[in-house]
């Protein structure tokens, strides 16, 4: 979910139908934001397809193949290519154009997109998260960190493999992909702190021309070919493909697939674009130039089979290669860019939906909204980017574990508009399953064909999902277990009766007391009673939550009551994708409300506890020692919600789990 041009917030403003040079912009942007992934499939997809189908020829002719041995000797059957052009062409109108554009689009959390934010969205619809609704959405969250990871390692390292169809450089630079790779990779992080519109600027003119150099170059080669190649939008050359080679055909739906991967993007990121301009793009740019080229792609290797090693780089004429390996890494660029904003976005929301703990959020621009780093997230990002760059030293190995987390991903979702269709639409059980239905039934066999590279890599994705999964499980389970363990019996009521027996000492200025339990006496006061014997002349009792919904207005942030004299109850409301400022939510009080007070003589007061673990409250011993270090490592209150360091008076206390 990128945050990386966050223009977002004009197209919510306008319910996503931004009009004149705001909604070319926003098309613009949307081309290598939203479009970056998808756009760098053709140079691995179509490559990786027909390797397996070169293996069987082959292995069929007696050959045995090995990893120098050379695949181009026996040509391929125009009836194969056809084939997988076919399903490719087919994947890109299914699962992208119909599931994505005309029915994923429309269900948007007020303008916002997103496996946890259509998570929000049916909660809000139900009344509660129930434990499927957890359950399918912590899944798909888990296979979209993997996704994140996977993405940089493979886009990049698979242009900087594009040297090696250079003339010049074939068997001398070979040793320096790898290092080139991390080093782009290793650049690309370290200004990730600097803000992401230093790459977001280049965002949409770099994928505009990544585009139309796309279907230019597959244009080019359907004229110069063979115009036959349009033969393969007719599905029958898909469906005989499967239907003949059976095994083979299933084997290869793993790697057709990698043409829709990046797909997820058109629904995470609507927020940031709106609708109308993703439609539109999709529809008159990307679509169009995505199937040209694979189209060329097919025609050329059908005419020159020496070129099934590289069909993608071979496509541009000797001169123009270089440019197009210079131009392809930095495309790959712009899609690890934005997988990268989006990662982060993604963590924003599982934080304040409460699946993770406090996460350092470092907004980077003073003038858009949305626009953060998470230091956290970035630094365990390259360190397992790097990883899988040096673990698997290949896109074509690489290929294997990519499939995996990106259609777990898409079936999350798939899943989700099915429980959507029914609570938000209002459609029937039957009329829900007959729209899904088929999606499931189609991303069940990509499904089924991606876990057979399990073996060979595939399991890297499902680790990384499981990790997640167990992270969102944990802290979301300990945190319920430990609210439980803190809920203070005393109310603030029994507070306040006590004090008009008993008044303690006042002293003037204003505390304000964060808590979860808005009616119940925070421990922090109770510690402030019991130690100091005193009470301010003012005291705020306050409660920070998270909204179903990506942004809550300003009228609307504040639930303020007054309970005694001395005492007032103020709840602050943020949306799922703002960072909750409790210093602007004062402002605002003392704007809009009948407090009164000065920020700088306002001490807040809040509750640091020490926690052991035990293994005998709820969780067993290893959970709770992860719930502990996750929490140990949460950033604290003070920084998370934007208060003033200065002010801040913490109580310690020390808690079994």
């Amino acid at each position: 979910m990128s945050d990386a041009s966050t223009e977002g917030s004009a197209a919510q403003a306008t319910d996503g139908k931004p009009s004149g040079s705001r909604f070319w912009a926003l098309a613009l942007g949307s081309v290598g934001v939203v479009f970056g992934d998808i756009g760098t499939s053709p140079l691995y997809a179509f490559k990786e397809s027909l390797h397996h189908i070169n293996v069987r020829n082959h292995e069929a002719a007696g050959i045995a193949v090995g990893p120098d041995t050379d695949l181009t000797t026996i040509p391929l059957l125009r009836d194969d290519v056809l084939g997988v052009i076919s399903l490719m062409l087919w994947s890109l109108i299914i699962v992208v154009t119909i599931k994505y554009i005309f029915i994923l689009t429309r269900l948007d959390n007020k303008g916002e997109g997103g496996t946890l934010s259509l998570m929000a969205l049916v909660s809000r619809t139900i009344g509660r998260r129930t434990p499927l609704l957890f359950l399918i959405a912590i899944c798909g969250a888990g296979m979209f960190f993997g996704d994140a990871l996977l993405t940089p390692a493979m886009s990049v390292l698979s242009a900087v493999e594009g040297v090696t169809v250079i003339e010049e450089l074939q068997g001398k630079v070979e040793p320096f992909i790898i290092p080139v790779a991390i080093g782009l990779l290793t650049g690309l992080f370290l200004i990730q702190k600097r803000g992401t519109s230093i790459v977001g600027r280049l965002f949409g003119p770099i994928c505009l021309v990544w585009f139309l150099t796309l279907g230019a170059l597959g244009l080019y080669h359907i004229i110069q070919d063979g115009m036959a190649i349009f033969a393969a939008f007719s599905p029958h050359h898909a469906i005989m493909f499967l239907a003949t080679h059976q095994l083979l055909g299933f084997i290869v739906l793993g790697s057709v697939f990698l043409c829709v991967t990046g797909a997820e993007a058109l629904y995470a990121d609507m927020g940031h674009f709106g609708r109308r301009p993703i439609v539109a793009t999709w529809i008159w740019l990307v679509l169009p130039c995505l199937a040209l080229n694979y189209l060329g792609q097919g025609a050329m290797v059908l005419a020159h089979p020496e070129t099934t090693a590289n069909p993608f780089f071979l496509m541009a004429p000797d001169v123009l290669q270089a440019p197009l390996v210079i131009l392809a890494t930095m495309a790959t660029i712009v899609a690890s860019q934005a997988v990268i904003t989006g990662a982060y976005s993604m963590a924003q929301q599982a934080v304040q939906l409460g699946l993770l703990p406090r996460l350092q959020i470092v907004n980077t621009s003073a003038k858009e909204l949305g626009q953060i780093y998470m230091p956290q997230v970035n630094w365990m990002l390259l360190a397992g980017v790097v990883f899988l760059v040096v673990a698997f030293r290949s896109s074509s190995a690489l290929a294997a574990a990519y499939g995996v987390s990106v259609i777990g991903a898409m079936i999350t979702s798939t899943l989700l508009a099915f429980i959507a269709a029914q609570r938000i639409w209002k459609m029937s059980v039957w009329l829900s399953a007959l729209i899904v239905l088929p999606f499931v039934a189609i991303e069940s066999v990509f499904l089924a064909s991606n876990l057979l590279k399990v073996p060979q890599g595939g399991y890297v994705p499902l680790l990384i999902a499981s990790v997640m999964m167990l992270m969102f499980w944990t802290w979301t389970r300990g945190a319920r277990l430990l609210t439980e363990r803190t809920r203070n019996s005393v109310t603030l009521e029994d507070v306040i009766k006590s004090l008009d027996v008993k008044l303690p000492h006042i002293v003037k200025g204003t505390a304000v007391f964060l808590t979860a339990e808005p009616n119940s006496a925070p421990t922090a006061l109770l510690h402030n009673l019991k130690h100091n014997k005193v009470i301010h002349e003012n005291n705020v009792v306050l409660t920070v939550k998270t909204a179903d919904v990506p942004y809550v207005p300003d009228d609307k942030k504040l639930s303020f009551e007054e309970i005694s004299p001395h005492f007032n109850r103020l709840t602050m409301k943020f949306g799922f994708m703002e960072t909750p400022n409790v210093t602007y939510g004062l402002t605002l009080a003392k704007k809009k409300t009948e407090l009164s007070f000065d920020i700088m003589s306002t001490s807040f007061f809040l509750s640091r506890r020490t926690l052991l673990a035990d293994g005998k409250h709820g969780m067993p011993l290893w959970q709770d020692h992860l719930f502990i270090f996750l929490n140990r490592n949460a950033t604290n209150a003070t920084e998370f919600f934007r208060i003033p360091t200065s002010r801040v008076v913490e109580m310690g206390s020390q808690l079994t789990i």
